[in-house]
């Protein structure tokens, strides 16, 4: 078995940038997964996994032969390696290789009465992450990114996402090609918005619908008002007239799911 020592190693350097360039992700087509989980979670998800790394410290060579499945290049690294690699501060001692899957509208696989939530430009992978747990926890039949801030498979969206950017059907595009798709498939366009809007729950989701929400900062863009079929509010009896944008979510998708019987 392979075995790499030092942190200056050449493949090591090239894992680093990986895990802190987007550039470098789109140029080699992969990312880190970190965790057992998430590797799990990933292979379940059909993506592919190219090299596995492992800390023998932390879980044997038969855990990762046993996790990484067959004909995947297993490579022992050291602590200080690990250490270089390592995003989070609680880890399991693996890290994969992995490629990256197309995002591209056309790749989606929907049914007959599909339920999607569109997100537009989330600003942090933080919040994109979290809008992947409620989504995956909702068991949504896919999540549309329109113009994207954040690399879908920047470290903090894989982290944040705890596995779920795996386990959801994902695309992304630009604003005017995602409300182009919804429409072409006669899905209703529900956005969030304060503007012109009725209350949520007022609204009929059993029917194809896109749930769509915007940034916390400056919510959805003029094009999605133009576009929506209903715009809709969430009534806030505070003082402050915004939420974080995956409670919003939350709210508005298991209302969707009330409504269809779960």
């Amino acid at each position: 078995m392979k075995q790499i020592t030092s942190p200056q190693n050449p493949f090591i350097k090239s894992l680093v940038l990986l895990q802190e360039k987007a550039k470098a992700r789109r140029q080699s087509g992969t990312f880190l997964i970190e965790g057992q989980r998430e590797i799990q979670l990933a292979r379940k998800g059909g993506y592919e996994i190219e090299t596995v790394l492992f800390l023998p410290d932390m879980i044997s060579e038969v855990e990762v032969s046993v996790l990484a499945g067959r004909q995947i290049e297993i490579i022992e690294i050291s602590r200080d390696v690990y250490q270089k690699l390592a995003y989070r501060d609680t880890t399991e001692g693996i890290i994969a290789i992995a490629k990256s899957k197309s995002l591209e509208l056309t790749d989606l696989k929907l049914g007959n009465n599909p339920l999607i939530l569109v997100a537009e430009a989330p600003e942090k992978p933080g919040n994109l992450g979290a809008l992947l747990r409620t989504a995956d926890a909702a068991k949504l039949d896919a999540v549309i990114i329109a113009n994207p801030k954040s690399d879908m498979y920047n470290p903090n969206v894989v982290r944040s996402s705890v596995g779920c950017l795996f386990t959801n059907q994902i695309a992304a595009g630009t604003t005017d090609d995602v409300i182009a798709f919804l429409k072409a498939k006669n899905i209703s366009i529900y956005c969030a918005t304060l503007q012109d809007s009725t209350q949520y729950h007022t609204q009929d989701y059993t029917t194809p619908t896109a749930l769509v929400v915007g940034t916390e900062a400056t919510g959805l863009t003029q094009e999605w008002r133009d576009a929506s079929t209903k715009n809709i509010i969430i009534p806030m009896q505070g003082e402050i007239d915004s939420m974080n944008v995956s409670v919003a979510a939350a709210i508005l998708i298991f209302e969707a799911k009330r409504q269809r019987g779960f």
